[in-house]
């Protein structure tokens, strides 16, 4: 048979392939967008399969130097971590909640709070102790209930809940972008257990349909890519933050302001209105039998110039002193687990922050929770 002679490519063909190509994306983008699978994607993960999963949530400030990033999807989030890993028949589950003093900022992950707890090899009964860090380095009682309500599919035995005053903040709730990004969880625990936030407030991140297609989600979708990218580094050098050896220290010396937050510009008593005991609240109720603490968690005590006003940059005397006393009356109206360490960490033992923990006393907060937990089984 005579050979068929070769079609020359013309410019009509590259125009109806680059058709064919524009209309088959812009497809792909309307279906996307219509299905908006963005949580769904999350799930899939390198960590725990190819690569070792981290032992605290994905956040980062400066992925180049981190080995990290923040990626705002709790599915990506836990799909990371080593709590995706099956529960051990002889292992007695404790997970962490909190604010960057839990997850443990300026610390190696083998330093933070959990980390320490589990070098112990301590056992309850004839069960091991293993504590999973989830705190997030933000300041929300909110915050932490969502990543509880998240939590609580992986059947921990036990909850330890450290909190400070300014996670009570009703300014606060709302302010951490990981809440304003899954507003129908929020929504759903604001319906379900009567919390005082708005469920409508404006803040809330709620994609349109141009930015729900693959288009407007493209850095969403970069983000979970980098995520993964970085779990290579992570494997290969058993770091996931970066801890530089100079940084300023905790303030000690204050202006004579007696202002707490944005709403309390002068000093006024407070009530359990005033702070988000509805939302503590709501974690109990959402755990149903799993017990949990409350840790009041140390701060720094300043006794530089105008401490006789101020505890530490973080909150003056007035309105933490009322704070404790109103926390110990609640916790005892409930019957909750509840203890005060507000003061239980020497000053020099404070990083950059009122509430960041140098490693020394990191490990004296995990013996104080072992002995708890010893105490506990006796």
């Amino acid at each position: 048979m005579p050979e068929t002679a070769e079609q020359p490519v013309t410019w009509g063909f590259f125009l109806r392939v680059s058709i064919k190509g524009v209309f088959l994306f812009a497809i792909c983008n309307l279906c996307f967008a219509l299905i908006y699978p963005m949580q769904a994607l999350g799930n899939l993960s390198l960590y725990n399969r190819i690569l070792p999963p981290r032992t605290r949530l994905p956040y980062g400030e400066n992925p180049a130097l981190w080995n990290n990033i923040s990626v705002m999807n709790l599915n990506a989030m836990f799909a990371s971590h080593v709590i995706q890993q099956a529960t051990a028949d002889d292992e007695f589950r404790v997970i962490l909640l909190g604010d960057s003093n839990t997850w443990g900022f300026r610390l190696a992950h083998d330093e933070t709070l959990a980390a320490q707890m589990n070098q112990a090899q301590m056992t309850v009964g004839e069960q091991r102790v293993v504590a999973y860090n989830l705190g997030y380095p933000q300041l929300s009682l909110t915050k932490d209930l969502l990543i509880l309500d998240e939590a609580l599919q992986y059947q921990p035995d036990l909850i330890i809940w450290l909190v400070t005053l300014r996670s009570f903040a009703l300014e606060q709730q709302l302010l951490p972008e990981l809440v304003l990004r899954h507003r129908q969880q929020i929504r759903s625990l604001i319906d379900t257990y009567n919390l005082s936030s708005n469920p409508n407030d404006s803040r809330f991140i709620e994609p349109n349909f141009w930015q729900r297609t693959i288009i407007g989600q493209r850095r969403n979708l970069a983000d979970l890519l980098r995520l993964q990218s970085y779990g290579f580094a992570w494997s290969a050098t058993d770091i996931d933050q970066f801890i530089p050896d100079d940084y300023n220290l905790r303030q000690s010396d204050f202006e004579a302001d007696l202002s707490w937050g944005d709403n309390y510009p002068e000093p006024l008593e407070l009530t359990q209105d005033d702070l988000a005991f509805d939302v503590l609240s709501a974690g109990f109720e959402r755990s149903a039998d799993i017990p949990i603490w409350i840790i009041n968690e140390p701060m720094f005590i300043s006794d530089g110039d105008n401490s006789d006003l101020r505890y530490n940059s973080f909150y003056p005397r007035w309105a933490y002193d009322q704070y404790r006393v109103l926390l110990a009356d609640f916790a005892q109206e409930n019957n909750w687990h509840y203890v005060d360490w507000w003061d239980m960490v020497a000053p020099d033992d404070f990083t950059d922050s009122p509430v960041h923990l140098t490693t020394q006393a990191t490990q004296q907060i995990s013996r104080l929770l072992l002995d708890g937990l010893t105490k506990e089984a006796q």
